[in-house]
Parts: C-alpha cells; sequence; structure tokens
C-alpha cells in the first residue's frame, strides 16, 4: 500500500493541472474574446491618454 500513497499525490496534481490547461484553452476566444478585447483596448487607451498628459475619460 505504499506505492498507493506514493503516487496519488502525483496523480491528483496532474488530473488539477489538466483541468487548469483545459480551462484555459476553452475559455479563448468565442463570446469572451470580444470583452476580453476591449478590457485591454480600454487599458492601453488609459495608459496612453495618461503618458501623454490628457485628461482621461469617464468610464461607462
Amino acid at each position: 500500500m505504499d506505492y498507493v500513497s506514493a503516487l496519488l499525490p502525483p496523480v491528483v496534481m496532474a488530473a488539477f493541472f489538466i483541468g487548469l490547461v483545459r480551462t484555459i484553452v476553452k475559455s479563448q476566444g468565442g463570446s469572451n474574446k470580444t470583452k476580453e478585447d476591449a478590457a485591454v483596448d480600454a487599458a492601453f487607451a488609459r495608459a496612453e491618454a495618461a503618458r501623454n498628459g490628457a485628461p482621461e475619460t469617464p468610464r461607462a
């Protein structure tokens, strides 16, 4: 039974890692992609405005 207790933690961690990778891959693209792209574009615009000294536009 020592081999079971020795193999259990790596097997559990591997299963968790596979689930994490699958979740990340599934969340790429689709309906979330437009929202994520818009959020990144807005963050870049705010950073550029701050660097240029222009006042920030209010958030919607």
